[in-house]
C-alpha cells in the first residue's frame, strides 16, 4: 500500500506540474495580450487627444460663427423691419388714392349731366369757331378759288373746235 501511494504522490505530482505548466503557458499568453491591449490604449488616447484639440477648436469655430450670425440676423431685422414700414405707407397710400378716386368717381357722378352739357357746349363753341376761321379765310384772300371735281366731265376748250 505504500507503493500505491507513492505511485499517488508522483501521479498528483505530475498532475500539479501540468497544472503549473498550463498555468504559466496561459498566463504568458495572457501577458502578450495585456501587452497589445495597452499598446492599443496608448495609441487611442494619443488619438484621443488629437480628437479632443480638434473638436475643442471647431466649438470655438462654431461659438464664433453663431455670434456672427447672431450679429447678422439682429441687423437683418432692421432692414425687415424697414421694409414692413416702406410696405405700411405704400398701404396707407393706396387706401389714399383709392379714397381720392372714389370721391372723384361720386363727383363725376353726381355731375355727369352737367359734364356732358359742358361736352356739348364746349363742341358747339369749337364748331362755331372753325366756322369763324372759314369766314376770314374766305374774305382775307379776296377771291373765291374752286376747284374742278374730276368725276365731271370737262367742257371742250375753244381751241379744239
Amino acid at each position: 500500500m505504500v507503493v500505491l501511494l507513492y505511485i499517488a504522490a508522483i501521479v498528483a505530482a505530475i498532475a500539479f506540474l501540468i497544472l503549473c505548466i498550463s498555468l504559466a503557458m496561459t498566463l504568458g499568453s495572457l501577458k502578450t495580450t495585456l501587452r497589445s491591449v495597452s499598446e492599443t490604449m496608448d495609441g487611442l488616447s494619443k488619438q484621443m487627444e488629437g480628437i479632443t484639440s480638434e473638436t475643442t477648436e471647431l466649438l470655438h469655430k462654431t461659438n464664433a460663427l453663431a455670434e456672427d450670425i447672431q450679429q447678422k440676423s439682429e441687423k437683418l431685422n432692421t432692414v425687415v423691419d424697414a421694409v414692413k414700414g416702406v410696405g405700411d405707407s405704400v398701404g396707407n397710400l393706396n387706401s389714399s388714392v383709392r379714397r381720392v378716386t372714389n370721391s372723384i368717381t361720386v363727383e363725376a357722378e353726381k355731375n355727369s349731366d352737367k359734364i356732358a352739357q359742358a361736352v356739348q357746349w364746349s363742341n358747339v363753341a369749337f364748331g362755331i369757331i372753325g366756322k369763324v376761321k372759314e369766314m376770314k379765310a374766305e374774305r382775307s384772300s379776296g377771291w373765291t378759288v374752286y376747284k374742278a371735281d374730276p368725276t365731271q366731265k370737262r367742257l371742250p376748250s375753244p381751241n379744239s373746235r
